[in-house]
């Protein structure tokens, strides 16, 4: 066959195969670093914690607390 680019076939095989490879490298990287629950365990409490206060004022349970509390007559 004619090369293209000055590369044969063969060696452009080679190069998307290697293209390939580092590819996977990187995604493989990448899934490690973007592993949530490793780096969640060790802080789970905490987690917890702050999500369930986010849910409470996002809920409006400040403003129903004072209000149940300022009401009592």
């Amino acid at each position: 066959m004619a090369a293209v680019n000055g590369r044969t076939p063969d060696q452009v095989k080679a190069d998307i195969e290697a293209e390939r490879d580092r590819l996977a490298g990187a995604v493989e990287d990448l899934r490690s670093e973007m592993d949530i629950n490793k780096k969640l365990r060790p802080k789970l409490p905490l987690a917890v914690a702050a999500a369930l206060g986010a849910g409470f004022v996002i809920s409006g349970g400040i403003g129903a607390t004072i209000r149940l509390l300022i009401d009592r007559d």
